[in-house]
């Protein structure tokens, strides 16, 4: 794990789910915008994170978490006991490997995998290290469009809808539990971009993404709720 040296006054960010595509690319683009970047990378893994981190020195820490293992949560947790992140924001997403699959159709262990990755493991997150964010804070998770109920009128990628959509629902319930006034709390719905998740075809380039995505979220900091937003501040119907 890289230390950081004297640039600790500049906020913190942890991104967990930061060592390749959206997750990768928001490191970097909070590094550009002189913040200081804790990532999370799967055990065993040289990453694009690895990379950063040498050439930006002192400024990014990577920790090794898989989300879909408490104890190593717990882990974490206990190493970064003592700091206060700015943001906490967990990018965590899979599919299944037919995208398309009916729901009637896929596998109990196909489903079961989405979910705990997509959904539960990312409250798990949250839920352990959310005291490490102060008042003034963001707490958020990378949702998705496909996760709104109200838009979906094409069906398709349905067990990766229901996680998402299981996401923002955990999401509300935990901000319901929040005392007033609450901390910024974020469900972000990126677009369709063209990552390893969002395949060769999506319409969306991250270079062109996660600028405005990181807009969006700096623009929210300090309003008090959840809110549930695509890159360009738009809310998105639950």
């Amino acid at each position: 794990m890289s230390t950081p040296d004297s640039s600790r006054a500049a906020p913190t960010i942890l991104i967990v789910g930061a060592g390749r595509g959206l997750g990768h690319a928001m490191a970097e683009e909070f590094l550009k915008r002189g913040w200081n970047v804790i990532g999370t990378v799967r055990p065993g893994t040289r990453t694009k994170l690895h990379d950063l981190a040498e050439t930006a020195t002192g400024r990014v820490e990577i920790e090794t978490l898989d989300v879909n293992e408490p104890a190593q949560i717990a882990a974490l947790r206990d190493r970064l006991a003592g700091r206060a992140l700015d943001i906490l924001f967990v990018n965590a997403g899979i599919t299944t490997a037919d995208e398309h699959i009916r729901i009637g159709d896929v596998t109990t262990e196909e489903f079961m995998s989405v979910m705990l990755t997509n959904a539960l493991s990312p409250m798990r997150v949250i839920e352990s290290l959310q005291d490490l964010v102060p008042a003034t804070g963001v707490i958020g998770a990378m949702s998705s469009g496909q996760g709104s109920i109200s838009n979906n009128e094409t069906g398709m990628r349905e067990v990766y809808r229901g996680s998402k959509a299981a996401l923002n629902m955990f999401m509300r319930s935990f901000a319901a539990r929040q005392p007033e006034p609450s901390r910024t709390m974020l469900v972000m719905a990126p677009g369709w971009v063209r990552t390893d998740l969002g395949g060769p075809d999506a319409p969306f380039t991250i270079e062109e993404t996660i600028p405005a995505l990181v807009d969006v979220m700096l623009s929210q900091k300090g309003t008090p709720g959840l809110r549930y937003l695509d890159r360009f501040g738009r809310t998105v119907p639950w």
